[in-house]
């Protein structure tokens, strides 16, 4: 029977196809769906977290395994019918009004999915009211916005704003990234917190609903 580990290390490589025979053969041998989840697909994952945050891994290859652990989550919904992917929390993940960069933002996505969040991608170029929305919506735990442009970075104050006079900040943390973004700046607008990247992203979402 497959081990954990060799999943682990399938993920971290980014075979996909051994992912999915390795998942395959963890089940079929009687392994709790939720350890292969976690021992196995999203031990993988953290692996890569963690070389991609010391640069000694790039966006292509965190791609292919992100990727990869999908398929293996894929295997598992599948099999267990009735299998809920169990959530760590819910994030409602947009790049801010005036903005269309989102590469970045969609790996963020990816990581936080990897790391068992629910995310809500809303896209790009989002007005603060589309923010409000999604925030009375889906009742998320953490609202994460990004840009990358300097001229679009006030409009992260913009959408806090419109949190406080919907009423709404008091329910949900706030988090800010992208490439002209820093902490000085996320604490000067009121963010709960500020991630130079998507592996630090996935670290603070854990942190903050510790």
């Amino acid at each position: 029977m497959a081990s954990f580990e060799e999943l682990s290390q399938a993920v971290f490589e980014g075979d996909e196809a051994q992912v999915v025979e390795l998942t395959k053969s963890l089940l079929s041998g009687g392994a709790d769906p939720l350890e292969v989840i976690n021992r196995g697909l999203i031990a993988g994952m953290d692996r890569v977290g963690v070389l991609f945050k010391n640069n000694e891994m790039f966006v292509p290859e965190v791609l292919m395994s992100a990727r990869a652990m999908n398929a293996g989550v894929e295997v598992i919904k599948q099999s267990q019918r009735a299998f809920d992917m169990p959530s760590i929390g819910k994030i409602v993940l947009g790049t801010v009004k005036g903005d269309l960069h989102d590469i970045g933002k969609n790996l963020v996505g990816m990581m936080l999915e990897s790391a068992g969040f629910t995310v809500y991608n809303l896209g790009v170029d989002i007005d603060p009211d589309k923010f409000v929305e999604a925030v009375k919506k889906f009742q998320p735990d953490i609202v994460a916005m990004s840009a990358l442009l300097t001229t679009t970075m006030m409009n992260m104050k913009s959408t806090i704003d419109a949190l406080v006079a919907a009423g709404l900040r008091e329910r949900v943390k706030v988090i800010v990234g992208g490439a002209p973004i820093s902490q000085d700046f996320a604490d000067e607008i009121g963010a709960d917190g500020y991630a130079p990247d998507a592996a630090s992203a996935t670290e603070l979402c854990r942190r903050l609903l510790e």
